[in-house]
């Protein structure tokens, strides 16, 4: 067995309450590593491509990685893989904390959970041990109330169960948001999957290992993560809108009147409540503000301009609301955002108008009247409304926070993601906010080094501390499992296989591609059909944007 993995995940059927231990063979151990890597490699090996999201036979991948467990910071996270009930592709999200450690300790390195149950249920998995119990009693109930004692628990709340397409999945007040995977948990009739276990997996050198762990956490407290640290994320509101690329109603403004007052210094004066870090994290980035009922509410940038300028709203006290809202039902905020800015422009809602977007925040988790539509995504919502040029999407998931229009680099990261709209999966706007000149090869290296940081998986706030990610990443890797990998190498072969699932489910060239609003002054059409072609021949991909054969 290979250090720091179990060697196999366990697959779970809940039509039939069976399961099994599958082997992983070594050489996809060191080709895929973990998180969203391994997790893109066992959803293609169970048949996630070939099957409607919502159809019982389709997959549900959850993936931990070698290097949970160990005393390595931000290292307490994994990934959940499957195909996208919102944009009809392969998703991979992320979230962190208990659950991760507790899965590790089970004995698998990885879940894949199939089929449907035939009433609203709790999976169980005890030291290794499967059942599939009534949940009938937590029908409604937020994910947060749906723990078990001596377990930990990721669960969907009312908006997975009515599959809105944008739902998620949420352990410990954290969530796996976008792409819809609370509506394909929901749609299998899984409430809650609840984990614990006593195993532990041997390290290649354990005093390698926590001579390491001792470095990165005190480098972790310098200066490369001091913004997460002291305003959070959220500190990008007043730099993002400053620099003009601050999206505001729907796309049609690159920056916000209102900004300075959901900003983060505004909500640090007036609605701070603490802060909080993950499992096995020392930097500590999860700033929480008090709603107008005085609940606690976690907030990062996303989520401010989703709820916030996305909406033209600047009522920081009914943004928090918003936020909270969409924590309690289970629903992805800059989705959620997406579709209500595509409504309002639409004119069926007044941009500004906090009280009715708390009002349908509800309707949407449960498909009542006009959420029903919106349950669906802007995409959807808009073709319905016979106005598809309003949706600001990419391959059906909303944009995030980023006005493409001045970045070249995100733009082109955006067009071609795999996810859809994905600063995540790209990083390539950190070369849009530094003194490089814009190279499409380099673009194509932040997205390989992203995938092998998600396939390790350790938290993006830590790239900071590295001065070369690909080496130290590689050490990091060799320390625990004792496996020569090398990481840029290994991203580019996930980011490949990521591609190759989506052409599986029918993936075509025009479908890499921005709406036609953000083509406009430096960024036109033409530029970046240009710059697309250039990045599939960095890849070594066809003109038709097609991977060559593994």
């Amino acid at each position: 067995m290979v250090p720091g993995y179990h060697g196999a995940y366990l697959r779970i059927d809940l039509s039939t309450g069976a399961s099994e231990r599958v082997g992983i063979p070594r050489d996809v151990l060191a080709r895929y590593v973990g998180g969203v890597g391994l997790g893109t490699w066992i959803c293609m090996r169970e048949g996630g491509a070939e099957h409607d999201p919502l159809s019982p036979p389709a997959p549900l991948i959850l993936c931990l990685s070698p290097l949970v467990g160990t005393p390595l910071t931000t290292s307490a996270k994994f990934a959940v893989v499957s195909r996208s009930p919102l944009t009809g592709y392969l998703c991979d999200a992320i979230s962190s904390s208990h659950f991760a450690i507790a899965a590790k300790r089970a004995g698998f390195d990885a879940y894949a959970i199939v089929g449907r149950a035939r009433e609203l249920s709790r999976l169980v998995v005890d030291d290794g041990r499967v059942s599939v119990v009534d949940a009938g009693g937590l029908r409604g109930r937020p994910a947060a109330e749906c723990g078990l004692d001596g377990f930990r628990t990721a669960a969907i709340g009312p908006a997975g169960e009515a599959r809105v397409r944008y739902a998620m999945i949420s352990n410990d007040g954290r969530h796996a948001g976008r792409g819809g995977l609370g509506a394909v948990m929901g749609a299998k009739n899984l409430k809650a999957f609840s984990v614990r276990g006593t195993k532990h997996v041997e390290v290649a050198d354990p005093k390698g290992v926590v001579a390491e762990s001792r470095r990165l956490s005190e480098l972790s407290f310098g200066p490369a993560t001091a913004k997460y640290r002291e305003l959070g994320t959220i500190a990008n509101v007043l730099a993002f809108n400053r620099l003009n690329t601050l999206p505001a109603r729907n796309f049609a403004d690159s920056s916000f009147e209102g900004a300075a007052e959901i900003s983060a210094e505004a909500l640090h004066a007036m609605n701070a409540h603490g802060r909080e870090s993950c499992a096995a994290c020392t930097i500590g980035c999860e700033h929480i503000f008090k709603a107008p009922g005085g609940e606690p509410v976690r907030l990062e940038y996303e989520s401010v301009f989703a709820l916030g300028p996305l909406l033209g709203i600047s009522d920081r006290g009914a943004m928090i609301e918003a936020a909270r809202l969409c924590d309690l039902h289970g629903l992805d905020t800059i989705s959620l955002g997406g579709t209500l800015a595509c409504w309002m422009e639409a004119g069926r809602m007044g941009f500004g108008d906090a009280a009715a977007v708390l009002d349908m925040i509800g309707k949407i988790a449960r498909r009542e009247g006009d959420g029903d539509l919106l349950a669906e995504g802007s995409r959807r919502a808009a073709e319905a409304l016979g106005r598809p040029e309003l949706a600001m999407h990419v391959k059906g998931l909303e944009i995030p926070g980023y006005d493409p229009r001045a970045l070249p680099a995100m733009a082109l990261g955006f067009a071609v993601g795999t996810r859809g709209a994905d600063h995540n999966r790209s990083s390539a706007y950190e070369l849009d906010f530094s003194t490089e000149a814009f190279d499409v090869a380099k673009v194509v290296e932040h997205e390989n080094r992203a995938a092998a940081m998600d396939s390790l998986i350790l938290c993006k706030f830590l790239r900071g501390v590295f001065k070369d990610f690909a080496r130290e990443g590689a050490a990091l890797l060799r320390l625990v499992t004792g496996l020569d990998v090398d990481l840029l190498d290994a991203g580019a072969g996930i980011c490949d296989l990521r591609k190759r699932f989506n052409v599986a489910c029918g993936w075509r060239r025009e479908e890499d591609a921005l709406p036609e609003r953000l083509l406009s002054g430096k960024l036109t059409r033409e530029k970046l059909d240009a710059m697309i072609a250039d990045y599939y021949r960095a890849r070594g991909w066809s003109e038709e944007g097609v991977p060559p054969a593994p």
